[in-house]
């Protein structure tokens, strides 16, 4: 996949991601022109959860949630300024995650975000 500007702000966020916070480690990921796909391993001992009743408003610290709203937001910062579009969403509402369990599951999510580039040209939304 070739990234537009567009594409590579996405690209350098998730990786900051994966640089600013110490209980995540980033796996195999891809952006792609409409969606992104993302494995984040959580390390040990210091597990983030699903988002469970809090008494702050948001995501819990520390979570899958908030690192999501925090990658989501920072990308949507940056695409806004390059566009001179303040305020104007970026990305769909929420995201999807799965708790991969095994070393086989792991192996075939890899294989999917390594080959869905190749897929592009079969996906509903491709346009060129």
């Amino acid at each position: 996949m070739v990234l537009n500007d567009i594409g590579k702000i996405v690209a350098d966020e998730w990786i900051k991601t994966g640089d600013i916070r110490d209980e995540i480690e980033l796996d195999a990921w891809v952006v792609m022109p409409n969606h992104f796909h993302g494995i984040v391993m959580i390390r040990r001992g210091d597990r983030p959860v699903a988002p469970t009743p809090t008494p702050l408003p948001g995501p819990r610290p520390k979570s899958i949630g908030s690192l999501m709203s925090g990658f989501k937001s920072a990308v949507t910062k940056r695409i806004n300024k390059i566009r001179q579009t303040p305020g104007i969403s970026v990305w769909q509402r929420n995201f999807y995650e799965h708790i991969i369990r095994n070393e086989t599951e792991l192996g075939n999510i890899r294989q999917y975000i390594i080959n869905n580039p190749l897929n592009w040209r079969s996906d509903e939304n491709y346009k060129f």
